[in-house]
């Protein structure tokens, strides 16, 4: 469907934006003297009005605001170009190249309903995110997580795009923790244990499989009903918490728990674990022993404002990943290693332009054809 809006003076403007995923246009037409219907029409529609005015054209970058639903942005978003962006974008932040402050929690009501604020400025662009984190969603219809991102032009200040954040905080979390495992983990690693079977274990999986070829995957989940219908839809093994950890390569806990779960003794030297729930200050996942190996984190700053497992274990960081990134830093993959991830607003107004100038490419394809 397009949205349509019309001025009836002696050359109205017809603005239609399709961003069904593949095209985004600009239609203007000179129809001197007739009103022109205003509201949601169909494609064939616009198709039949582009015909009569043969003047479909595509804009240049930052002309006009897009909106992106969660539909679009899928179609336009791919692990082959986010996880080396995620590299970039986090490089740059460590190295100094990207104005944002902490993010900004607003409480509704304390362990069940949260308000994020998250603005970030880098070098080529910067924006917003606004999201809601709702824990109390789990196992239900509805997500925990909702988001919408604004993106600006850096130089003028242009509004570019409004687009649905829900799946690109989901993807970009998992992109994070996939480049941070390929510098971390032993190249041929084939055991994977998910603990949790949420939106961020399905995530994890697709990630991480852009770079593992993993033989044994294994889920857990409080739910174990939950970890059986994961593992039945994604060729896993639902399995006990601790044999699910027990000799496993890579480690992904995705859980709003409140306690630590994952005990340290459980881990093979030289494991790797991305931890990436429970990201309030009071909050846990991992216990003391998992924490005191070498923790790379993805601020600083962050963690030690927001992660429980940072705050209450006193675990000293070794590295933030964009010093990894940016060859400041290194770790010996032979270690055992933590990611805490908390998430940080440069990831997705980095994640934000990829979708638009996507969406702006695939555009200008269309009118070329």
């Amino acid at each position: 469907m397009f949205l349509v809006s019309a001025n009836i003076d002696s050359e109205p403007l017809l603005g239609a934006t399709n961003v069904l995923g593949k095209e985004a246009y600009r239609l203007r037409c000179n129809w001197p003297g007739q009103p022109i219907p205003v509201g949601l029409v169909s494609q064939r529609w616009v198709g039949a009005v582009f015909r009569l005015c043969n003047c479909l054209d595509t804009p240049p970058e930052g002309e006009m605001m897009l909106t992106l639903t969660e539909a679009e942005v899928a179609k336009l978003l791919t692990w082959e170009r986010l996880i080396p962006a995620m590299e970039g974008a986090l490089a740059a932040f460590s190295s100094g190249r990207v104005i944002q402050p902490l993010r900004n929690m607003m409480t509704i009501e304390e362990g069940k309903r949260y308000l994020g604020v998250m603005p970030a400025a880098t070098e080529s662009e910067m924006g917003a995110k606004l999201v809601s984190f709702y824990p109390g969603n789990a196992g239900t219809s509805d997500p925990t997580h909702f988001a919408v991102i604004v993106l600006f032009e850096i130089d003028h200040g242009r509004p570019l795009a409004v687009m649905e954040g829900r799946l690109i905080t989901e993807m970009r979390t998992a992109a994070v923790s996939a480049a941070v495992t390929k510098l971390l983990a032993p190249p041929d690693s084939c055991k994977l244990a998910l603990l949790g079977s949420g939106v961020q274990a399905k995530a994890h999986l697709e990630a991480l499989r852009q770079t593992f070829a993993f033989d044994d995957v294994r889920v857990w989940s409080r739910t174990p009903a939950h970890a059986r219908r994961f593992a039945e839809a994604h060729g896993a093994k639902a399995m006990d918490l601790e044999d699910a950890v027990r000799d496993a390569d890579i480690v992904v806990t995705a859980t709003n728990s409140l306690e630590p779960f994952l005990r340290g003794r459980w881990l093979k030297p030289g494991a790797h674990v991305n931890a990436v729930g429970s990201p309030r200050p009071t909050w846990r996942e991992l216990d003391d022993d998992a924490m005191n190996n070498i923790l790379i984190v993805d601020s600083r700053e962050a963690a030690l404002k927001e992660s429980g497992d940072v705050i209450l274990s006193n675990a000293p960081i070794f590295a933030e990943a964009g010093e990894l990134f940016a060859g400041k830093k290194s770790a010996p993959r032979s270690a055992t290693t933590i990611f805490k991830s908390v998430g940080i607003a440069t990831e997705d107004i980095v994640t934000a332009r990829l979708v638009y100038k996507e969406a702006i490419a695939l555009g200008q394809d269309s009118k070329s054809s």
